[in-house]
Parts: C-alpha cells; sequence; structure tokens
C-alpha cells in the first residue's frame, strides 16, 4: 500500500514538473476561441471572396461551430472583411543600391455589425523583416511565399481573438 501511494504521488509530481515547464516557456493551447452565443451564426462577406485570408477566417469559423450565411435578415450578426493589404517599405540597401532588407506591413481590415449595437471597426497591421538577396532569387521568392502564408494565418487567429473578446 505504501509503494501505490508513493507511485501516485511520483505521477503527481511529474505530471506537475511537465505542466510548470510548459507554462514557463509560454506554451499555451489555440485555435479554439469561446464566442458569444450571438456570435454562434453570422452572415459573413468579404470583398476578395476567393483570397486566402477570406478562406482562412471562413475555416477557423466553421471550426470554432460558427455558423456561416450568404445572405440574412437583419437579426443576424455581420462580419464584412473590407480589406487585407501587403506593402513594403526599405529598410536597408547593398553599396550597389540594390535593396537588402525590406519591412513587411500586412494590413487588415474589417467590421462586425451587431443587430442593435453600432458597427464595430477592427484594423490591425502585422510586421516582419525580409532580407532579400537577389543572387538567390527563387529561394528568396519562395521564403516571402511562406511568410505571406504565416502573416495571414496569424491575421486570422487575431481575428478571432478579436471576436472572442467581443461584449454583448
Amino acid at each position: 500500500m505504501n509503494q501505490s501511494i508513493t507511485r501516485q504521488l511520483s505521477k503527481l509530481l511529474t505530471f506537475s514538473i511537465i505542466l510548470m515547464i510548459l507554462n514557463g516557456c509560454g506554451f499555451q493551447l489555440r485555435g479554439n476561441y469561446l464566442l458569444a452565443p450571438e456570435l454562434q451564426t453570422i452572415e459573413f462577406s468579404s470583398v476578395d471572396q476567393y483570397g486566402e485570408l477570406t478562406r482562412l477566417v471562413k475555416q477557423h469559423l466553421t471550426i470554432n461551430d460558427v455558423n456561416l450565411v450568404q445572405r440574412s435578415d437583419k437579426n443576424i450578426p455581420q462580419m464584412r472583411m473590407l480589406q487585407d493589404n501587403l506593402d513594403r517599405r526599405t529598410l536597408s540597401v547593398f553599396p550597389n543600391g540594390q535593396v537588402a532588407e525590406y519591412e513587411l506591413i500586412y494590413t487588415v481590415r474589417y467590421q462586425i455589425l451587431i443587430p442593435g449595437q453600432d458597427v464595430q471597426y477592427f484594423s490591425f497591421e502585422l510586421n516582419r523583416d525580409y532580407q532579400d538577396d537577389p543572387d538567390i532569387a527563387l529561394a528568396k521568392s519562395r521564403e516571402l511565399s511562406l511568410m505571406l502564408r504565416e502573416m495571414r494565418k496569424e491575421a486570422a487567429n487575431k481575428i478571432l481573438r478579436d471576436m472572442a473578446s467581443i461584449q454583448l
């Protein structure tokens, strides 16, 4: 009987240490957001119906059990993706005048209209540094593509976090 108690305490201690390590390094579960019951059915529309950000936001909403409708009556909340835009700004240049490093600025604007309330506008920017090298243009093009995909995924997660923070 004494060994079973020791084993249980050992398991509990091991589990506690693992949890403390994960918590200490900043680990958090993501991807499942607690949205208000009023936002469980929304009318979703986008300026860019076939864009990657639109697809990702729809996917995230579906994963979180949100019912998306195309056209609805006035009693259902509406979410409209207004803009997602990528700009770049030069950060440094090579001695020969070619650009060496860019700052990528991904801007997202959207609105949520909840019946009986004012329209809520949301806007945010995501920034990344990108080093360009004309000698390996194909690899850098692929890197830029992957970076943009990552920025869009982060933007979709941010939109869901913003929706989860709406107080009704």
